[in-house]
Formats: C-alpha cells, sequence, structure tokens
C-alpha cells in the first residue's frame, strides 16, 4: 500500500511514517522539507500520484483561534480536492478528544478541520486522541519565564504518541470508518505534575506556576472534557514509563 503522511516529520509523523516502513508499506512524507507545501498545495499533485491512502497529522503551533482555523482549513482543503483529483481512496486524520466542549483557541482549528473532512467527498476516518506524552515537554519549553514554568490549569489523559501512530496506521490498513473509537492514555494526570515531571527528569530548577485559563477553553482544561469516555481505547505507555 502506498500511504502518504501529511506532517510526517512531526512528533506524531515521524513515528507514523516508521511503523507504516516496518509493516512494509510504501510512504510519501508531505512537508516543505519534501518540496511539498501543504497550505498553498504546492506540489500535491505529484506527491499524490498512486497514493491509496493519506494520513493527516499536520499541526501548527499558534494558540490564535483565527490562525489555526486558517491553517487546517487551508491543508484540509487543498488535501481533499487533489485527492479526489487524483484517486486516494481514504482520508485519515488525527483530531483531538473533547474538542466539541470548547472549540476554541487551538482547538477551533481542529473543529474545523473535522467538519471539512466529514463533508467532504473522499471516505474518512477520524481518529481523536488524548494530548501526547510530549505535550508536557512543549508546554515547559513554550511556557518557562526565567525560572518559572506557567502551566495551565488541566487534567489529562496523556497518551505515547507511538501507540497514537500504530493505531493510525492499522486505520489506514482498513476501510474508511468515519468518526472511530476515541484512544487515550492509560490513566489521568495533572498537567502541572507532568511538567514538573518532566522539569525534574531534565534536572531543571524550575518553579511550576498552576494558573486556570479563563472560559469555556479554560473550563474544558479543568472539568474533564478532555478526557475520553468509557467506550474508548486505551493505551499502555504511561508517562512516568515515558520519562524513563
Amino acid at each position: 500500500m502506498k500511504i502518504a503522511v501529511a506532517g510526517g516529520t512531526g512528533t506524531v509523523g515521524t513515528h507514523v511514517v516508521r511503523v507504516a516502513r516496518m509493516r512494509g508499506h510504501e510512504i510519501v512524507v508531505l512537508s516543505r522539507a519534501t518540496g511539498v507545501d501543504l497550505r498553498d498545495g504546492n506540489g500535491l499533485s505529484i506527491a499524490l500520484e498512486g497514493v491509496d491512502v493519506v494520513v493527516d497529522v499536520s499541526s501548527t503551533q499558534t494558540m490564535s483561534a483565527r490562525g489555526s482555523v486558517s491553517f487546517f482549513r487551508s491543508v484540509t482543503e487543498n488535501l481533499l480536492a487533489t485527492e479526489k483529483s487524483v484517486g486516494v481512496a481514504h482520508h485519515v486524520t488525527l483530531s483531538i478528544v473533547g474538542i466539541d466542549a470548547a472549540p476554541k483557541a487551538y482547538y477551533a482549528g481542529k473543529a474545523a478541520q473535522e467538519k471539512a473532512v466529514s463533508e467532504g467527498s473522499v471516505p474518512w476516518t477520524i481518529l481523536r486522541s488524548t494530548q501526547f506524552h510530549e505535550f508536557a515537554s512543549q508546554i515547559y519549553g513554550q511556557l518557562k519565564v526565567g525560572p518559572f514554568v506557567i502551566v495551565p490549569t488541566m487534567r489529562s489523559q496523556p497518551v505515547a504518541a507511538r501507540e497514537v501512530a500504530e493505531r493510525l496506521v492499522d486505520l489506514a490498513e482498513g476501510t474508511p470508518e468515519g468518526r472511530t473509537r476515541d484512544l487515550g492514555g492509560p490513566r489521568e494526570e495533572r498537567m502541572a505534575d507532568m511538567v514538573r515531571g518532566y522539569a525534574s527528569a531534565i534536572h531543571s530548577r524550575v518553579r511550576i506556576v498552576e494558573l486556570p485559563v479563563p472560559g469555556a477553553y479554560g473550563r474544558a482544561l479543568r472539568n474533564g472534557s478532555l478526557l475520553t469516555e468509557a467506550d474508548a481505547d486505551r493505551g499502555d505507555q504511561t508517562f512516568a514509563d515515558w520519562l524513563v
């Protein structure tokens, strides 16, 4: 099977590429590094020739709702239009658990992405997962101010990026399912504790300052909306295991 991976050089994308290649699939990485611009569509037609399935794990670093919507809408529309024109049979998208509860900030773009995929003409599968273990290190890097790290008050259920990638490749190998079962990590964690654990693991003597985010977005972070339901699938690797 020939699988194209949009965002194949990112946190999950590198795992998707590795897992799919280990299973014997031919892989096309869609990124600027390989001559493909997902935002304006340059290089997509050539890159998708002969591709059976597209796995979209593209991402952008923004907390702006407008910026996130602009990115995910343009990338998704470009992918779907090109897939239709060259005959791609299946579009697999990675989304985030709980975005319905707070389609704000970054999540606004993911909501727009899901809408575009579900209303598009290419048969599709959407997998929602919880945040990855790496999210703690991202917060540490982005919100470190001198000796402090500002961490939003947040309940999390971190999952291994590798396990998400394995599920995405499973779905790519199958037939389109529409919205499939959510995937989360094996246990609930508090984000402040995760960032504190990460800082300790890298021997960083910072002070973790936990602050509630205002509005509906902040409530979703705090009230468990971003955790999986009882019928969701669970990964095996805990955050503590990932830190080792």
